[in-house]
């Protein structure tokens, strides 16, 4: 048994794929397994996968026929980890030569601990870091602490776990993209401690992510969210949780109405008709009752729940509103600096 396995969703990653493979080989940890799927690709994902494979057995690779999306693509290595403990490398990401090792002697430390977050470092298109994801420290947390704590996004999702919980809980296949956001919440609320380590894994951010692109994908945000929400009331969680939940299912909600908003003229009419029906199916669903009130009378964010019109002239006017007061303050700042709008 290896002491971790680290699950690689590829999707035509081919500009990536080899530094990300790299920092596996570079571990300080040799004791690791590493379960590669390439998820359709079209580039040439597959024979650089194929040529790591073959210089290196702990690299493992599978071939799916068509593109099924990450949390598929995990969730078909996960069925063949063999790990004591579990984690993801996302195929445009990297890890610290000593990350694997942080966490596994982490949880060998603490043998109540089940999640181990690592430390987060935001990179360019080149791998240069830029920044870090700010969270407190911590040196302990319990399962339902981290999971409030996730919800609102005060640590990350970026970890290892043991490998029964994550096959207890496998990834959520909701949508394409955003369901493993409901995974690692199940995990952090299913663990006894969770607790951090100073391995590092670098994110890279770029154009061809999705959360980077104005895609139909967006929407999918809305589908997770409603999959958590039936996950976590199958759990018999407490009401208490369930309203926090409620409230951030909402404000993603108004969020994705935004979007819709910003981007509508430069998307299809079918991805319109597709975003305001998934949008509509959420406010059809939310539950005014567990909403805090600054995010159910607030002008804006009233769900008006017998009326779709009425609420959907209220978001049109609101955020109608907000860009010409977007504009009137970036006008007055550009004055300020001495440039114009169209120059800044």
């Amino acid at each position: 048994m290896a002491k971790i396995t680290v699950l690689v969703a590829v999707y035509n990653a081919e500009k990536y794929l080899s530094a990300c493979l790299d920092s596996l080989l570079a571990q300080s940890l040799a004791d690791f397994q590493a379960i590669c799927v390439d998820d359709g690709s079209i580039d040439g994902s597959w024979e650089i996968l194929q040529r790591y494979a073959a210089k290196d057995v702990r690299i493992e690779v599978i071939r799916l026929d068509e593109n099924r999306g990450q949390a598929k693509a995990r969730n078909i290595a996960l069925k063949q980890a063999r790990g004591q403990f579990t984690c993801f490398l996302d195929s445009d990401d990297f890890l610290s030569p000593d990350a694997l090792q942080q966490a596994v002697s982490t949880f060998e430390n603490h043998p109540e601990t089940d999640a181990v977050l690592y430390r987060v470092v935001y990179c360019d298109e080149a791998g240069n870091a830029v920044s870090a994801y700010e969270m407190d420290d911590f040196g302990v947390m319990g399962g339902e602490e981290a999971f409030r704590a996730s919800l609102t996004w005060k640590i990350h999702g970026v970890y290892a776990v043991r490998t029964a919980l994550h096959q207890q809980f496998p990834y959520d296949e909701t949508s394409l993209n955003y369901s493993d956001d409901n995974t690692t919440r199940l995990h952090f609320l299913n663990s006894r401690e969770v607790r951090t380590c100073s391995g590092t894994y670098f994110y890279r951010q770029h154009g061809a992510s999705v959360t980077h692109r104005v895609s139909i994908r967006r929407y999918d945000y809305l589908r997770a969210n409603t999959s958590m929400k039936q996950q976590l009331t199958a759990l018999n969680v407490d009401d208490s949780i369930l309203d926090i939940y409620e409230n951030v299912r909402w404000l993603n909600c108004v969020g994705l109405y935004m979007f819709y908003f910003e981007h509508r003229r430069s998307m299809s009419a079918e991805e319109n008709r597709y975003g305001l029906a998934e949008i509509k199916n959420v406010w059809a669903d939310i539950e005014p009752k567990r909403l805090a009130a600054r995010n159910r009378c607030k002008f804006g964010y009233i769900p008006f729940k017998n009326c779709w019109k009425l609420f959907r002239f209220q978001e049109e006017v609101y955020f109608f509103l907000r860009g010409i007061k977007n504009r009137i303050i970036f006008g007055k700042k550009s004055k300020l600096f001495g440039t114009s709008p169209t120059n800044a």
